[in-house]
């Protein structure tokens, strides 16, 4: 049946809460679903082309032209990505509390093409600079150095800004194309984050991994400027498709500061009163949001109602989630650097003029996440379905945790093959040349990359999944910035490790963990540690998996 069929047997054709781009009552056949979302989703894909382009293969660009250690780009690299990470809270809550998602995502495409345009002239500017001195080749060497390192930096974190602006609110923006209130689009929003990250990942793998060989080979100019250009016409196309999308009428909430410091503060305001005096379910899984609900007369004044209130308590009940999942996060930051770093010592060659880019093999991740997605839509979550009559299949929490074993499999199985590295090198003689290549292909990481892209199906589709649906309508952004925040607060103690491990286990002239010389390092032993780490937050999502789901669910739903 056609839409215009279906129209004229349903007079009532305009979306609840939604408006058109002229601010009049959003049309469901002429706005939103697929249409739209499939345009913002391109949007998408061309803003994480740009991001992962420059971050897959940053750390060969920190310790090659830039001239860092292993440690200290490694560190500069997780302290970068860890503040973009965390600067999408501040994205979310400048769109959720004053501008709106859609205007929010025009100034940050605005930076972004600003940021990378900069980056671009920082990785080209050696090749222009002339120093008018008498010893112009130390000169130039260090006027030139000074100046690149300069730009470089004050046009990575301004990428990252953009990134903070950008990436919680095209999500949310994305997923309001979908009214939950109509069954048929309520399916499709099911569906709408499995095939999110598909997309993305499935045209991302190709191309990023041509960027990563433009870098290698090519140079970093080029390699720095498609990005920029792409941005430019990632820009172009959103704001073509203005006339499609459903805007929401209820806006921006300018109290969302004002209900979660509230909260926080009426919790530790009732911390020291014993748990039986709150009247709530018995699950006592984080008494320090229910210590917020002890009786509505004890609401604090500035409060408009208890439904408000409630708004504000339920963030803070995604807290344990969050911290659950930090340990996940640290891993994740070690795909993008100490797995390239392995990689590149090892014998990359494919046939005698050719050499596979280390950071390329982070297409296999992508390969086993596009393989994986269709498999589980289709297969495993009506086989789910089917066994424990949930419509999702798993809840969101027992898809997380799943993520979180196989991503403790990947630490083991990259501790394992780290041990054969290290062990032909000393078998060759190599441990005293760390320019020499070991005769180990590169292909050995690919079981540590294939189990890495299985979790990411599971743990980070169910995170951004999880952190929209549990919070309410109009704080989706804040919600999907608190996912993207485990990954920041992650990226940051994954630097913080390094750096102390490094401290304690190189000093006096040791070769520490995280020695220049891979072939003395034991980047093995910092991946046990990581496996043993994420024993821990598995349990913990087991043991949260029922009632804060429920919990925070209700809140999200509330009118």
């Amino acid at each position: 049946m056609s839409d215009e069929e279906i129209q004229l047997l349903n007079p009532n054709t305009s979306v609840q809460d939604c408006v058109d781009y002229k601010d009049r009552p959003s049309n469901r056949f002429h706005s939103g679903r697929w249409r739209s979302a499939f345009l913002i989703i391109g949007v998408e894909v061309a803003e994480r082309f740009a991001f992962y382009g420059i971050t897959l293969n940053l750390i060969t660009y920190l310790t090659g032209p830039l001239g860092q250690s292993t440690a200290t780009g490694a560190a500069s690299l997780n302290v970068w990505y860890g503040t973009a990470s965390l600067l999408p809270l501040l994205g979310a809550f400048v769109s959720d509390s004053y501008i709106g998602r859609y205007r929010t995502i025009i100034i940050a495409s605005v930076l972004y093409i600003l940021g990378l345009g900069l980056l671009t002239l920082s990785a080209v500017l050696p090749s222009f600079y002339s120093c008018h001195t008498q010893n112009a080749a130390n000169a130039k060497e260090s006027c030139s150095s000074r100046l690149q390192i300069i730009i470089f930096y004050l046009s990575l974190y301004l990428v990252a800004i953009a990134q903070g602006g950008h990436k919680p609110c095209i999500q949310a923006f994305g997923a309001d194309q979908f009214d939950s209130r109509d069954p048929e689009e309520s399916k499709a929003k099911s569906s709408f984050f499995n095939w999110w990250y598909f997309t993305i990942v499935a045209i991302n793998t190709i191309t990023i991994s041509i960027l990563n060989y433009i870098q290698d080979n090519l140079g970093w100019g080029l390699g720095f400027g498609i990005p920029c250009i792409v941005m430019i016409l990632a820009l172009i196309v959103f704001l073509l498709g203005t006339t499609t999308y459903r805007f929401s009428r209820k806006g921006y909430d300018n109290n969302l500061s004002v209900k979660i410091w509230l909260a926080i503060r009426k919790a530790f305001r009732n911390r020291s009163i014993s748990t039986s005096a709150v009247s709530i379910e018995e699950e006592a899984q984080f008494k320090f949001a229910d210590k917020t609900s002890l009786s509505p007369r004890s609401l604090d004044k500035d409060f408009r109602s208890t439904n408000e209130f409630e708004e504000g308590k339920g963030i803070l009940r995604l807290f344990p989630i969050w911290a659950t999942c930090l340990v996940f996060a640290i891993v994740y930051a070690q795909a993008f650097t100490l797995f390239t770093e392995q990689g590149v010592t090892m014998d990359r060659s494919i046939g005698p003029n050719f050499k596979v880019p280390a950071a390329s093999l982070l297409v296999f991740t992508s390969l086993s996440t596009v393989i994986l997605i269709p498999i589980y839509d289709r297969i495993l979550v009506p086989f789910a379905r089917a066994i424990t009559r949930k419509p999702s299949g798993l809840t969101m929490l027992q898809r997380i945790g799943t993520g979180l074993v196989f991503s403790l499999l990947s630490m083991v199985v990259a501790a394992v093959v780290e041990m054969k590295r290290l062990e032909t090198a000393r078998k060759y003689g190599l441990v005293d040349m760390p320019e020499a290549i070991v005769p180990m292909g590169i292909w050995w990481l690919i079981p540590q990359y294939l189990l890495f892209g299985i979790a990411e199906v599971f743990a980070y589709v169910g995170l951004q999944e999880f952190f929209y649906d549990q919070v309410p309508s109009g704080l989706r952004s804040t919600g999907l910035a608190l996912y993207l925040s485990i990954f920041g607060v992650g990226s940051f103690l994954s630097s913080f490790l390094i750096s102390a491990i490094e401290k304690v286990t190189g000093g006096r002239g040791k070769s520490g963990w995280f020695s220049d010389n891979l072939n003395r390092a034991h980047l093995d032993y910092f991946y046990w540690l990581l496996a043993a780490l994420s024993m821990n937050p598995n349990a913990l999502a087991l043991r949260f998996r029922v009632s804060t789901a429920t919990k925070c669910k209700q809140i999200s739903q509330t009118p």
